[in-house]
């Protein structure tokens, strides 16, 4: 009788950070330009990588994977932001915030499994350099993406079947400024323990053999590093392999401030925060972090600024 007398909602309100109508436009401004220079940088390193003959190695194959990943998840959760800022249209349909969340949880558990890729490629490189080309051929880096692709497509299929076949009552306001699995947990009206043990466990299984992957190999490559005789040599593998090491831990510690944790500990104001930093901030911080350490990234840039001025 209960579960009869439920009426499911067919539309949500993303009441985010368009409920604080004094300071609305300025946050518009802020995002828009953070959006705009998101996308120009990693639109910038992907043409480099692709357009640049010094760039087609596996690592920047990889790279260019991960400018990929950070173009698509600001522009899933940020556009609707902006809407929402500019016209005060908080409104999100039922199919609209199924999309939206099964699409970011897609782009997130994407980018897990290419980082622990990114940090084997890394392994390779520096522990067995004689061997590099012939284990990191092109066919097994593009086996490699294509699986870290399609492993975040099923991860986030059975996610967002697990909470959009929950029931939603009482409420349609979702405390976040984007459909997400903590947000519509606390939102649902039916009983989410079961569901939550499961996307927790099924979460915490692939994560942390994804994050295995990657202390594994980052543990090998500082012991080889070490043992260099090189100073020179180590500057550069530290270079190198610092700045991949600081985009994992940005990455990271957002992400398990926000998915690795019951709904019952959901805190909408500090959550908004965490996911600015992994949404937002973190896609404009990586190309940055690798153009500004890294050598041949910078000189490819050099390139395709000058190419486009003489085309200019």
């Amino acid at each position: 009788m209960q579960r009869a007398n439920l009426s499911t909602v067919s539309e949500f309100v993303l009441v985010g950070l368009s409920d604080a109508p004094e300071v609305r436009f300025l946050l518009f401004v802020l995002f828009l330009i953070i959006y705009l220079a998101t996308m120009a940088s990693n639109t910038t390193i992907l043409f480099a990588i692709s357009t640049d003959a010094h760039l087609h190695n596996p690592m920047y194959f990889f790279l260019g994977n991960l400018s990929l990943l950070d173009i698509l998840c600001p522009t899933i959760t940020v556009l609707k932001m902006l809407e929402a800022l500019l016209l005060e249209n908080k409104v999100i349909s039922f199919t609209g915030c199924m999309l939206q969340l099964f699409f970011l949880i897609d782009v997130v558990g994407t980018e897990i499994f290419l980082l622990a890729v990114m940090a084997y490629d890394r392994y390779v490189a520096i522990c067995h350099p004689l061997q590099y080309v012939n284990i990191m051929s092109m066919r097994l880096c593009a086996h490699l993406a294509i699986g870290t692709w399609v492993v975040g497509f099923f991860n986030s299929l059975l996610h967002t079947s697990l909470v959009f076949t929950l029931f939603f009552c009482d409420s349609n306001e979702v405390d976040q400024y984007y459909c997400d699995i903590p947000p519509m947990l606390a939102l649902s009206c039916s009983p989410t323990y079961n569901r939550e043990l499961v996307i927790l466990t099924v979460a915490g299984v692939l994560g942390s053999s994804a994050f295995v992957v990657t202390l594994v190999s980052y543990v090998y490559i500082l012991l080889a590093i070490l043992c260099m005789n090189s100073s020179e040599s180590r500057h550069k593998a530290f270079s190198t392999c610092g700045s991949h090491l600081t985009v994992v831990c940005l990455f990271y510690g957002t992400t398990i401030c926000t998915y690795v944790r019951p709904s019952s500990t959901y805190s909408p104001h500090q959550d908004r925060i965490v996911s600015m930093l992994y949404g937002i901030l973190t896609p404009l911080l990586n190309p940055m972090i690798y153009s500004l350490r890294n050598k041949e990234v910078k000189c490819a840039l050099r390139r395709v600024i000058s190419q486009v001025r003489t085309a200019l």
